[in-house]
């Protein structure tokens, strides 16, 4: 949903993690200009007026694979999910290995239910780039859904161990144990998430919506327990 923190569902736009547009590799500099206004037009939530900025990009230079999947990120957030695809696929098409664009295929195939064809795309992700967290979380939340929890847990645990966003992977990997009915390790997990996220100087928008879901989840859990 979807770090450009996104739906678990896969549970929810929050438990799956599209990435933000990133930079291109264009010189000039009204390129350059049109993509921070891109940039900020998606910071802003202005999806529409994004999509335009950067059809104006495609069409100043159709080679270049960043802008196609940074249009497609723009398609994605205004739930434009086969428009989103379609340039995720573009993006790949001229640029094999852009590890980013098929991350986010993945995501947008998850979006749709399609997960044995999101894993297929987080599996060419980690192939292009090993150490993408994203991916790995992703994939992990995707066995999840396909209640493959074992190769969850794995791909989640690998998450951790490349230390960062331990707060996502303590919240994702609780709610494996959670569905799994590994009730105390699920609430330790649950724990941890909280407490990284009380603990973080600042919390973004996406890092609130995870805090109040796994809020929510340890309620979840707990509530049948104090009745």
């Amino acid at each position: 949903m979807g770090i450009n923190l996104s739906t678990s569902s896969v549970d929810s736009f929050g438990g799956l993690y599209p990435r933000q547009p990133q930079p291109t590799t264009e010189s000039p500099p009204v390129n350059r200009k049109l993509s921070q206004q891109a940039k900020t037009r998606l910071e802003q939530g202005d999806y529409l007026g994004a999509i335009d900025l950067l059809t104006c990009l495609i069409e100043a230079d159709p080679t270049c694979a960043d802008h196609y999947n940074n249009r497609g990120y723009a398609h994605f957030q205004d739930g434009e999910v086969e428009e989103a695809i379609a340039d995720y696929s573009q993006a790949i098409q001229l640029n094999p290995t852009l590890d980013r664009a098929y991350n986010n295929r993945a995501n947008a195939y998850a979006r749709l239910g399609d997960l044995y064809a999101a894993l297929l795309d987080y599996d060419q992700t980690l192939d292009l780039n090993p150490l993408k967290i994203q991916a790995w979380i992703n994939r992990g939340i995707t066995f999840r859904q396909l209640q493959i929890y074992e190769l969850a847990l794995d791909n989640l645990d690998f998450a951790l161990r490349l230390g960062r966003l331990e707060g996502y992977i303590y919240a994702e990997r609780g709610r494996t144990y959670h569905l799994m009915g590994d009730w105390n390790w699920a609430i330790a997990d649950y724990q941890r998430a909280i407490d990284s996220f009380q603990n973080a100087p600042q919390l973004s928008g996406a890092e609130q919506r995870q805090y109040q879901r796994v809020l929510h989840w340890k309620d979840q859990l707990l509530k049948p327990l104090a009745e």
